[in-house]
């Protein structure tokens, strides 16, 4: 069958389903506190909705690839959306400071945790503290996402994901923190991370590219995009995965082909339309939805805004 016409058939069953309703990482990967994707408090954050809590389900009785494919990423999609949304009112409450001639002792409090968690060192409540605040305080585009977490997990199958809702393969170095690996050679300490649920694996990720001087890269290519005006790609970020795998350039490719056969530009492509508004309203609802189905492709506008 032509890679088109499989790609096309991935699509289609999901958009029907909205209307109805371990390789080598970075060593720093870790889970728990910061190093979990934790949100430093904001009141313009609402409460995480109790949907994203739910366990990673059982993806390993579909009998046809399609079908298990177009089960993950409906599970995962939404996830993706409201990770991102949340990331999106941290970064405009980040450009309301910049405004400011003078910072409150709450913002203060604010902007260290940020910088604690995305490892920023420059002066607190400088420009080049907000400069690279804001490099490190975006999105990643869904496309990337899903191809990473359908690569890492064994879409959803892995002792890691099924045991730990580890979608990503990230590590972390305190005994008891995660699942110890079978392969792990004598005298490492390192566990793979064990998360309350799927969407903190996304948080956690998505921090992880977004710290991580191994992903300086991904970030430059993200911000190119973004001065230039171009939406952003999960296909042209996936060159900044270069050292995600001990492989390197193959596993870009990889990631990359992952991204084609699945069409999964469709998703970056949906993500912009359902940020056609970008109204901190709209945000808000994005940021808790009661309903995971509400944030499926299908369910947003037809226009089209950056992502």
């Amino acid at each position: 069958m032509f890679p088109a016409m499989r790609s096309l058939m991935l699509v289609i069953p999901l958009v029907a389903f909205a209307i109805a309703g371990s390789l080598y990482v970075p060593s720093d990967r870790s889970g728990g506190g910061y190093n979990s994707g934790s949100e430093p408090a904001l009141s313009s954050l609402p409460t995480l909705p109790a949907w994203a809590r739910a366990d990673l389900p059982d993806f390993s009785g579909y009998q046809d690839t399609t079908e298990k494919k177009v089960a993950f990423f409906s599970f995962l999609y939404p996830r993706i959306v409201l990770a991102n949304s949340r990331i999106l009112i941290e970064r405009d409450y980040l450009d309301s400071l910049t405004r400011k001639d003078t910072l409150s002792k709450q913002e203060h409090t604010w902007l260290t945790a940020q910088a604690k968690r995305l490892r920023v060192d420059e002066e607190p409540g400088t420009p080049e503290q907000f400069s690279v605040l804001r490099k490190r305080l975006d999105v990643i585009p869904p496309s990337l996402i899903l191809a990473q977490a359908a690569n890492e997990s064994a879409w959803g199958t892995s002792r890691f994901a099924l045991r730990g809702n580890n979608l990503f393969g990230q590590w972390c170095f305190s005994k008891g923190c995660g699942l110890v690996p079978l392969s792990r050679v004598e005298g490492a300490s390192h566990e793979v991370a064990a998360f309350p649920s799927p969407y903190h694996s996304v948080r956690a990720y998505v921090q992880n590219l977004n710290r991580h001087g191994s992903y300086q890269g991904l970030r430059d290519t993200r911000l190119d995009d973004r001065e230039a005006g171009d939406p952003l790609s999960g296909l042209s970020l996936a060159r900044g995965l270069i050292s995600y795998s001990e492989r390197g350039e193959e596993y870009v490719d990889e990631i990359r082909s992952m991204i084609r056969y699945n069409n999964l530009e469709f998703y970056d492509t949906e993500f912009r339309k359902i940020l056609s508004d970008r109204s901190p309203s709209h945000l808000k609802s994005l940021a808790s939805a009661s309903a995971e189905r509400v944030l499926l492709p299908g369910q947003s506008t037809d226009s089209s805004a950056e992502g």
